[in-house]
């Protein structure tokens, strides 16, 4: 029976329980399907970006973070990689030398955007930097990562470190040809020296995937501390 309410004199009709149900995941699926907050460029020229994006692991951060370029350059200019290698590689040909992952004009580039990026991110953003450039032999060579600052920790993750790609194909011609395939350079290990203000090492990427990722969590306070500073990467006044 439907009930009439005598002051109004209109008729109120329950709601059925599967409309209300439907009502439900409506809003739910609303909700889920907000949009995530495109990334943020803080410089851009050519292929090289750096740029503020979410961050899955944001609850940990402490932003925004207060670094100068100097302190960044200096920090970035103690990162090592080297080519990760078997048992049987490093029998015959030893361990790879180890190498620094960002060269003096990259630190030049970066240091000061780094900077720019940690002071404006939010908790729940990361800093992300992509440095692409053509090589002699007509290659591209790119370095590609994220930095963000949790608590007493620097982490800087490094997918890629002057990684080599064969060059796309020439579009002017009318035979064209599948893409090439972009060559991913050998698998690579990270760490920070002094090894000593090096807190943590983390590896992870794609299962059955050439992806990876070094994270390097790093005591930059005691470092910056210790180690001597980075010179000419100050803004002049």
């Amino acid at each position: 029976m439907t009930r009439v309410t005598p002051t109004a004199g209109r008729i109120h009709p329950r709601p059925s329980t599967g409309l209300l149900l439907l009502v439900g995941l409506a809003l739910i699926a609303g909700c889920a399907s907000q949009p995530v907050s495109a990334p943020k460029a803080i410089y851009q020229s050519g292929l090289n970006t750096i740029q503020l994006e979410n961050d899955p692991d944001s609850s940990a951060n402490s932003h925004p973070a207060t670094l100068t370029p100097t302190e960044i350059g200096t920090l970035l200019r103690n990162v090592r990689v080297w080519e990760r290698r078997n048992v049987i590689h490093r029998l015959f040909s030893g361990d790879a030398d180890r190498t620094r992952a960002f060269r003096d004009e990259e630190i030049m580039l970066l240091a000061p955007h780094l900077a720019k990026g940690l002071a404006q991110a939010t908790a729940a953003q990361r800093v992300r930097f992509h440095l692409s450039h053509a090589t002699d032999q007509g290659e591209e060579e790119t370095t590609a990562g994220w930095l963000s600052i949790r608590g007493r920790l620097l982490v800087l993750a490094l997918s890629e470190v002057h990684d080599r790609h064969s060059p796309g194909p020439d579009i002017s011609k009318y035979d064209r040809q599948m893409p090439n395939v972009p060559e991913r350079s050998a698998a690579f290990d990270a760490t920070f020296e002094p090894e000593e203000y090096l807190a943590a090492v983390r590896s992870g990427g794609q299962l059955f995937a050439p992806d990876q990722q070094e994270e390097l969590q790093i005591k930059y306070r005691e470092a910056l501390a210790a180690m001597p500073i980075y010179p000419g990467l100050e803004p002049r006044r």
